[in-house]
């Protein structure tokens, strides 16, 4: 799949996102905005699992600790066939499986997730389970940059190191704000590289909307005997222009009108992609 094609994909990802919130009347908006370039490399070029292959015990393993933009996630599996598509149409409602957070009751969950701090955990315990059987997975995990405030993420990152874990990749959605403002003001964790360095990892810095950038540096560890954090910078609400980093829209449900405007920027997009490759 070329760049031009997984550029088209995230402004589709993108329309999904906010007509499956929309439709639900809650979600995750600016997150889920922020993240789908990063899922959108990781399903179309990186992970080694398919619908086909979600028993296979040697699959890639991805776990989004950031549990709360789910709806990115859906998106994206079900464009990658996981489940049918239509069955987004129930998020939220009545006995779906479609809720607001990660559930393995959704075909291509490997687990539930949603209270911060526990993805990066899980994903040791999977990533250590790796080298004790030999086997060749890989094992991904996305974290939020508010979500760096719990301390079982250091402790996680300690005992990672510790194992040289170099399996195991965990991917900051690095879109410097939370719920109730900038990470910075509410619990700050900069430099958030060199905590990382200090605790033993590879660390890469990327462009979070550059695909050939993240293909780079998501197709193989960093470093033999280290796990590798990539710290991904994006904008939260990426692709609306009055949604982008703008605090409001991290747990935002956009209006009729919100919606339509939102989508014609994105049609906007798509008609720019296309003179680009022309």
């Amino acid at each position: 799949m070329t760049d031009h094609e997984l550029r088209l994909k995230s402004i589709r990802y993108r329309r999904d996102v906010l007509r499956s919130i929309a439709r639900a009347g809650a979600g995750h908006t600016g997150g889920s905005l922020s993240c789908v370039d990063i899922l959108n490399v990781l399903y179309n070029r990186v992970l080694r699992v398919s619908p086909q292959t979600l028993e296979d015990p040697l699959r890639d393993r991805y776990v989004q600790s950031k549990g709360h933009s789910v709806e990115a996630l859906y998106v994206v599996l079900a464009d990658r066939g996981f489940f049918p598509a239509a069955q987004l149409e129930t998020l939220c409602q009545y006995r779906s499986p479609f809720v607001g957070h990660p559930t393995r009751k959704v075909p291509g969950i490997e687990m539930n997730t949603g209270a911060l701090g526990h993805g990066l955990p899980i994903c040791v315990g999977m990533a250590l389970a790796g080298k004790l059987d030999d086997a060749p997975y890989r094992v991904f995990t996305l974290l939020g940059d508010g979500e760096l405030a719990e301390g079982s993420n250091w402790e996680a990152a300690m005992a990672a190191a510790h194992y040289k874990l170099d399996n195991l990749t965990a991917i900051l959605d690095h879109n410097t704000l939370q719920i109730t403002g900038h990470t910075r003001d509410v619990c700050c964790n900069e430099p958030v590289d060199e905590k990382f360095l200090s605790f033993g990892w590879a660390v890469r810095m990327v462009d979070g909307h550059d695909l050939a950038a993240l293909t780079e540096v998501l197709q193989a560890p960093a470093e033999p005997g280290k796990p590798t954090c990539i710290i991904a910078n994006t904008i939260k609400g990426r692709g609306v222009s009055f949604m982008e980093n703008v605090a409001k829209w991290h747990h935002g449900v956009p209006s009729d009108a919100e919606l339509e405007l939102a989508l014609a920027e994105l049609e906007q997009a798509v008609g720019e992609q296309a003179e680009a490759q022309a």
